[in-house]
């Protein structure tokens, strides 16, 4: 990233094409907003969910004030897990298609997002006016920071700093099951048994839940109680200092101070805990008080451990929009106009012939169709030949559709998609070759994301000082280590292979201190490797290792640098391991080039350049 000047000068120049919807769409309300500029929120709106019929009709129902503003790109925070584009809500009878509401709507871009997700990515942007401290502690600069809060359900997220931002964590904490502390507690548990087999943290730390505790402790306590609402249960207790619903505060807050405890130490949040959701801010004050802090705090031999860690309520008005809105802004800075491939389809539409325009608008108001889908559906859906479809891709400027499916991914979501697409008997040889290719791509860019950089400053140092460099390897892992012996011997190392099991031993027996082996192997696990590796580690070899991390053989290393793509041996010969190995050969050769002339910093980064060049 640049620096924040950057951008914003980004952000204005990106709001050039006019204002941007913005909503949180929880189970029982949703906020929307439309975002003018880098901030800047205007046109805000609460309304009920259960007032429409679905997504398309609350957002078309708050637009209809905003019909002479022409929208491009929209983001939505949902209440819901998001996985793919069809979005079936948990705690709200609503589904949809992410591509269909875009259509309806005429936007370009839409961004569906799970809503503690944007809530967590709103937090590093908060000031001190935005939060209210609950307790002692001190927030560790960079730290991981977790997220919770109760509303219609349990809302759990975490932020990981990296080195250029933030990543959010998408999860789904809040269905973890229930542990009671007390007995109390256990009286609570016991009423939600009579309703469901299984109770998760969400059935009682939400507003639902507080009801139940409310008519638990009633029923424990032998008062008559009528039912009440948690709107109600809040507004009695602090406003009217009903016994019983003080004592169901009292319990709720118990229960999310140990709840928030748990995420804590899961997560390592020195960072902070911060709590959200539509409840805790409807205590004000009196939450500073109540049994929360106590119980975050009781955790046994790890008391003095979570007491460092500081907790906050999220008082900023719609914060999740701030997060949201920060999702949205990433994505379309991070794509680079992205978006020129499909505005490229859209120019190029009247030079082309009918049967390509067919192919055209299926392309523009389905792209994850046709992302997903093979060449013979494609051709169906758009009613034309398949060779119709090659003939469209390569007016593009693409040889085929593997290529044109390559960078279509990319324009739509800003880096090529990481994920894995079996390959079936029935593919085409189009749709293999995009799989392959998709594959692998995307396992490169994941390896990218993981490099241990530390490592490979050690192997770049070891090979580069060593004496001589002895590969072992077997079978798949050979071509790989016969691609290293080529690279060093032109360094001038002294370098050799052995790809026979019988001579690893004979050939460890003879290695002396300034040594290297670099052991190759996809499981980690032969026994003739393991043990010439514990003999060139007596003679004083050092060890640098090419596999699984958490293989015998990455145990027994001077230096590991773990390649953990899981490969699926039954059906196919290891393939994107073995380029993912020969990258690390690679990097290491670039590195010791370079290091040998201009110093090891420069050989880390002629590493990271080299994988960053296979993104381009």
């Amino acid at each position: 990233m640049g620096s924040q000047q950057e951008a914003n000068q980004f952000l204005r120049a990106a709001f050039a094409d006019g204002p941007r919807l913005l909503a949180d769409i929880g189970a029982t309300h949703a906020r929307l907003a439309l975002q003018t500029g880098p901030g800047a929120f205007g046109a805000v709106r609460v309304l009920k969910c259960e007032d429409f019929e679905g997504i398309v009709a609350l957002l078309r129902y708050y637009l209809q004030d905003h019909a002479g503003i022409k929208l491009h790109h929209a983001a939505l925070a949902v209440a819901n897990p998001i996985s793919g584009d069809f979005v079936r809500m948990t705690n709200r009878a609503w589904e949809f298609s992410t591509d269909a509401v875009r259509r309806e709507l005429g936007l370009t871009t839409l961004l569906i997002v799970n809503d503690f997700t944007a809530l967590a990515m709103a937090i590093p942007g908060f000031g001190q006016q935005d939060l209210l401290q609950v307790g002692q502690g001190t927030p560790v600069p960079k730290a991981v920071i977790g997220v919770l809060g109760p509303g219609t359900g349990l809302g759990v997220s975490g932020v990981i700093p990296t080195e250029d931002g933030f990543v959010t964590l998408g999860s789904e904490g809040g269905h973890v099951n229930f542990a009671p502390g007390d007995e109390r507690e256990f009286a609570v548990l016991e009423t939600a048994w009579r309703e469901w087999q299984h109770v998760s943290n969400e059935r009682l730390i939400s507003g639902p839940g507080m009801e139940i505790i409310h008519r638990a402790l009633a029923e424990r306590n032998g008062v008559e109680a009528p039912p009440r609402k948690s709107a109600e249960i809040i507004a009695c207790a602090l406003e009217q200092r009903d016994p019983l619903c003080l004592e169901v505060l009292e319990c709720f807050c118990g229960m999310l101070g140990a709840a928030a405890a748990n995420l804590a130490v899961t997560l390592g949040a020195f960072g902070g805990i911060f709590i959200g959701g539509g409840i805790v801010p409807r205590m004000g004050e009196w939450f500073q008080q109540s049994p929360f802090r106590a119980r975050f705090e009781a955790k046994g031999r790890f008391t003095d451990y979570i007491a460092q860690i500081p907790t906050y309520v999220i008082s900023a008005p719609y914060p999740a929009l701030h997060g949201v809105a920060t999702i949205l802004a990433e994505h379309l800075r991070g794509r680079s106009g992205a978006n020129s491939l499909t505005d490229r389809i859209q120019n190029l539409r009247h030079e082309l012939s009918p049967a390509e325009q067919r192919v055209a608008a299926l392309v523009v108001e389905q792209p994850r169709l046709v992302l997903n889908e093979p060449i013979a559906e494609i051709a169906r859906l758009a009613e034309v030949s398949q060779p119709t479809v090659i003939r469209f891709c390569r007016s593009l400027g693409f040889a085929g559709l593997a290529e044109f499916k390559l960078k279509f991914a990319s324009s739509l979501t800003g880096s090529i998609p990481v994920r894995h697409s079996q390959v079936r008997t029935s593919d085409s040889t189009h749709d293999l070759s995009a799989k392959v290719i998709d594959n692998t791509v995307s396992a490169i860019l994941r390896f990218r994301d993981q490099l241990d950089v530390r490592s490979l400053d050690r192997a770049i140092e070891l090979v580069s000082r060593a004496r001589r460099v002895e590969f072992f390897a077997m079978g798949n892992s050979r071509a790989v280590a016969l691609d290293g012996q080529h690279k060093f011997f032109r360094f001038r190392i002294p370098t050799s292979l052995y790809g026979d099991s019988h001579l690893f031993k004979l050939a460890a027996e003879l290695l002396q201190p300034g040594d290297v082996v670099i052991a190759v192997s996809n499981s980690g696990s032969i026994a003739e490797l393991l043990e010439a590796v514990d003999i060139a580690r007596r003679a004083g070899a050092d060890v640098i290792v090419i596999s699984n991390s958490q293989s015998p053989l990455a145990r027994k290393a001077t230096v590991c640098l773990a390649v953990d793509h899981a490969e699926d041996s039954t059906s196919f010969l290891s393939m994107i391991s073995r380029i993912l190995q020969l990258l690390l050969i690679d990097i290491l050769a670039v590195g010791i080039s370079v290091d040998g002339q201009n110093g090891e910093a420069q050989g880390r980064d002629a590493g990271r350049m080299l994988i960053s060049h296979l993104d381009g």
